[in-house]
């Protein structure tokens, strides 16, 4: 029997969807259409964190698929961006956190999809890139605007105009992986992180999600004043309620 392109399964308080189309995980079809469907999955289901892997060895993802691209017209490869972009901003705009457990490379759109993820853990083994100026193009989906404000512009410029692969270690340095594990410790990482995300609130989960989103968008008063909205919302929410008196009761709170 012939695995999907994309899966997804649950794992305690985590949904976790596994890329596995050789031979590099290319956004074509199957993978797009099989994210949008895990996607939609997520979000209605209970889960805490989205994690997201790959079953291939050597690549999380190498990209967009280049023998797509090169056969469509002006308009074709317009809608095909268009649709990498309404799925990288989707999994940026999710009320919980996701996690990109990185084994080996991760390039182009690979990238950009760990990029709209709110964290990255990676092996040694990964390799970090946006190559897409060796194809006399640019990053298409996200990956010009997110690279730099995760890394800094002119880290940012280096990393895209060599079109390099960034070493595990460095992409660690520099901010652009979050944490780091031996071979084959990405995804159970992930996983112990998102089992800690699971004891916690939900609510409280996507107000810091959303306030940092602010700090990087915002005057720093606009930004001051939604954080002050959000805390006094959580404040009487049946969550906030739960946290407090947990505390005070010396016990672990129990959120819905």
């Amino acid at each position: 029997m012939t695995q999907p392109a994309v899966s997804w399964t649950a794992e305690g308080s985590a949904f976790c969807i596994q890329l596995a189309l050789p031979p590099a995980n290319q956004l074509g079809r199957p993978v797009v259409d099989g994210l949008a469907a895990a996607l939609t999955e997520f979000r209605s289901s209970p889960a805490r964190t989205l994690v997201i892997s790959s079953g291939l060895d050597g690549f999380f993802m190498a990209g967009a698929d280049i023998k797509l691209m090169a056969g469509v017209d002006r308009s074709g490869f317009a809608a095909y961006g268009a649709e990498l972009r309404v799925l990288m901003d989707g999994i940026a705009a999710l009320d919980r956190p996701s996690i990109a457990a990185i084994e080996g490379r991760a390039l182009g759109g690979g990238l950009e999809l760990a990029l709209a993820c709110t964290l990255r853990i990676g092996s040694r083994t990964a390799r970090l890139g946006l190559p897409e100026a060796k194809l006399g193009l640019i990053p298409g989906a996200g990956g010009t605007q997110r690279l730099p404000r995760l890394v800094g512009r002119s880290r940012a410029l280096d990393i895209m105009l060599t079109a390099r692969q960034v070493p595990a270690e460095e992409a660690l340095s520099i901010g652009l992986l979050d944490r780091l594990t031996e071979p084959g410790g990405a995804r159970p990482a992930a996983l112990e992180l998102a089992a800690q995300f699971g004891a916690m609130s939900r609510p409280a989960l996507a107000a810091v999600l959303r306030s940092v989103d602010d700090a990087g968008e915002l005057p720093l008063s606009d930004g001051m004043a939604r954080e002050a909205d959000r805390v006094t919302g959580l404040f009487d929410s049946p969550d906030g309620r739960e946290g407090l008196a947990a505390f005070v009761g010396k016990r672990p709170a129990r959120f819905a």
